[in-house]
């Protein structure tokens, strides 16, 4: 598809016939590019095809979608009925249904993700030849446990997971079982049973499934793909339903859905992909981004618009981010703000991983204002462990919290809901409407005024939202189809917000979302980047999350790491993450004033590692003619600075080096710095330690110093 020969250029656009399909006589084309950029202008009404725009962070890539969208179909460049809207989300297919209806588009148009449509256009076929629909498997980790020896693995549903991990990785990738060892080999694969162990397992789910009349969501998207290429007249309905064909989020997009795409595309040009490189964070779980820089390339004739103004993020959060990148990409443009100036972000180191945890409650219920909801607070971490210790401490300080990534199917008013309708077989159309007709009043034997009676009408609202979805693509579906369906729409295990609370999340959850204020914890060597990301490729993709974390916030940002985190029963010393060097650099030249604008962030970058690294050779003895640590210490403050230490150690419930090692010190009180430049000077002192000790440091040598 991205190469010069791609079948995508091969064929003209179809001009459809004017129908005056926006209901809203003011919804004209003109309407439509109202208060937009130039690039984004642009976007909405180029006629390049195909149409690639990359859309960085903030840049208001849904906006131009959807109005380029309403403003084809208003010209009768598009039938709003046969356009095909592909996304990664329901909550993304909803947002663009939702913001097409503003517009004043009149019918329709399809859009959900690979899996849901691919999945509605199968059950279609399915019918229309009368065969039965195999069942589908909602969860791979049963089926794989109970395939699994309990000497495989001494924890079971562990082992099934991983396996589970793996499986999903190869069919992302269209990895055969008998190719799998070679394919994750090749990609650096390390699976806890080993891959020949997985490849075994991989083959023996395959023939289990069969063997049970199975399907897994991933099966799907092959599925899907072999109907078009077995059977002419599927491809062609499915080619003649779905004309107009836009992918939001392309750079996520892997094998397995790429080779659908260009059976749905089936050569014709009316192609128009939105993504951004710099949002690539997905290729541990298959994704390929490489599709995206291949057709935006200029040898594949593609038209292509760059959107890279930012309307989320202050300036000061952008410089932040574009810090990160910076050190990685010496390509990379910064993007322009167009927010207000706000706060420096700020880094803060913690003792412990509790007090982290108790450290961001409390900057939770310092930074609320009365009447402030609080969902306009998010913390991020890494990885999911990360936010038990959290979630904990929020919910002992009386304090909300979401944890975006529950279970929507899991909650009980949608269970009841679902088996309400699968008691009552028939079309899903009538059942949406006895479903979105149900009184809220609470059955006999429950209490009212709970949370969860104030929840209900929501959960049901989202439910008959989804099933008109399906109705969407499939006007004759079923109650009975219903449920399946939905189990694959939503297997990514995204969840529906109700009432007011702090989100937490994963810097992978995160992404697509914003919050006035983030707090970002665990900046720690091991985390960011995790420690199993070793190549130059998983580093870069570690440090491109590391930046969609930091963009998620539009006014302040505030990062944190511990020197100690506990595993299990295990304690351990921490180290900050390399890339808060990235970060204090920019916060330094923000402190200092700095234009972000006019920022040189390669030379500042290498002008702070040059400082730490120097440092380091001072602090190990190098340049001692120069600068002899300790041998001209004040010996009064010095004394002072360690019993200050002693104190801080038994606070935090940490040795004492862990705060600061005695050539820190001595190098303090020999310099007796007198402000935070100063400060920053002395060897053994990053911007990390200074700005959680610093005002300590300064005090204790003004009052001691002779």
């Amino acid at each position: 598809m991205a190469a010069a020969a791609s079948p995508l250029l091969s064929h003209p656009l179809r001009k459809v016939p004017p129908v005056d399909p926006i209901a809203d006589a003011e919804s004209g084309p003109d309407r439509l590019v109202e208060g937009l950029t130039d690039a984004q202008r642009a976007a909405v009404l180029s006629d390049g095809a195909p149409l690639v725009v990359l859309a960085g962070a903030g840049s208001g890539k849904t906006r131009v979608l959807t109005r380029r969208i309403a403003h084809r179909v208003r010209t009768g460049d598009a039938d709003a009925t046969h356009v095909l809207a592909l996304t990664f989300t329901r909550k993304a297919a909803g947002e663009l249904q939702s913001r097409l209806r503003e517009l004043g588009l009149r019918d329709r148009v399809v859009a959900g993700t690979f899996h849901a449509v691919a999945y509605a256009s199968l059950r279609r076929q399915w019918a229309d030849a009368g065969a039965t629909a195999p069942t589908l498997l909602e969860r791979k980790v049963g089926l794989l446990a109970s395939l699994l020896s309990p000497s495989a693995s001494g924890d079971r549903p562990g082992a099934a997971r991983d396996v589970a991990t793996e499986i999903e990785w190869a069919k992302a990738r269209l990895v055969a079982p008998e190719d799998y060892e070679h394919a994750a080999g090749q990609s650096g694969r390390r699976p806890v049973l080993g891959l020949g162990a997985v490849a075994d397992l991989y083959q023996r789910y395959e023939r289990e499934k069969r063997r049970r009349g199975l399907v897994d969501f991933d099966d799907l998207l092959v599925l899907a793909g072999r109907a078009m290429v077995d059977d002419a007249a599927f491809a062609a309905r499915q080619r003649w339903r779905f004309r107009h064909v836009f992918v939001d989020e392309f750079q996520d997009v892997n094998p397995a859905q790429q080779s659908l795409l260009d059976l749905w595309v089936g050569g014709r040009r009316d192609l128009c992909v939105v993504g951004d490189p710099h949002q690539a964070i997905y290729a541990w779980n298959g994704a390929d981004a490489g599709y995206l820089a291949r057709l935006s390339d200029p040898s594949s004739g593609a038209t292509v618009i760059t959107l890279d103004d930012n309307f989320r993020s202050t300036p000061q959060i952008l410089a932040v981010g574009h810090a990160v990148l910076a050190s990685g990409d010496r390509r990379l443009a910064p993007m322009r703000p167009h927010q207000a100036d706000g706060p420096v972000p700020s880094v803060r180191a913690f003792a412990t991983d509790l007090d982290e945890a108790i450290g961001v409650a409390r900057g939770l219920r310092d930074r609320r204002r009365p009447g402030q909801r609080w969902g306009g607070f998010a913390v991020l971490a890494r990885t999911h462990a990360q936010l038990v210790v959290i979630e904990e401490a929020l919910r002992r300080a009386g304090i909300p919290v979401r944890v975006r990534g529950g279970g929507f199917l899991r909650h009980p008013e949608v269970v009841q809901a679902l088996d309400d309708l699968a008691r009552r077989p028939g079309p899903l159309r009538a059942g949406l409407v006895d479903l979105a007709n149900e009184r809220d009043d609470p059955p006999a034997d429950r209490p009212s005024g709970g949370s969860v009676d104030g929840e209900r009408p929501a959960l049901r609202a989202e439910l008959v939202r989804l099933g008109q979805e399906l109705i969407d693509l499939d006007p004759d579906a079923t109650t009975e189809a219903f449920a399946p369906w939905l189990a694959a729409t939503l297997s990514s295990g995204e969840t529906t917000p109700t009432g007011d609370a702090v989100d937490l999340a994963t810097f992978h959850a995160a992404k697509g979302l914003e919050w006035p204020t983030v707090f970002l914890t665990g900046l720690e060597h091991g985390l960011v980047p995790i420690g199993h990301a070793r190549t130059d490729a998983q580093l870069d993709e570690e440090r491109r999350l590391l930046y969609v974390a930091v963009t998620r916030a539009r006014h302040e940002l505030h990062c944190s790491w511990a020197t100690t985190r506990t595993f299990g029963a295990r304690t351990v010393a921490r180290e900050p993450s390399a890339w808060l060097t990235d970060i204090d650099a920019a916060r330094a030249a923000l402190s200092e004033g700095a234009n972000p604008d006019e920022i040189d962030w390669r030379a500042r970058l290498a002008a702070e590692r040059s400082r730490l690294a120097a440092a380091a050779d001072r602090a190990r003895g190098h340049g001692a003619s120069r600068f002899t640590i300790g041998a001209d210490a004040d010996p009064v403050v010095l004394r002072a600075l360690k019993d200050w230490r002693s104190q801080a150690a038994r606070t935090a419930g940490v040795p004492a080096h862990v705060i600061f090692h005695d050539t820190t010190l001595a190098a303090v009180a020999q310099s007796l710095p007198h402000d935070r430049p100063a400060l920053l000077s002395v060897p053994g002192l990053g911007p990390v330690k200074v700005e959680r000790y610093g005002d300590d440091l300064l005090r204790l040598v003004a009052e001691h110093a002779s």
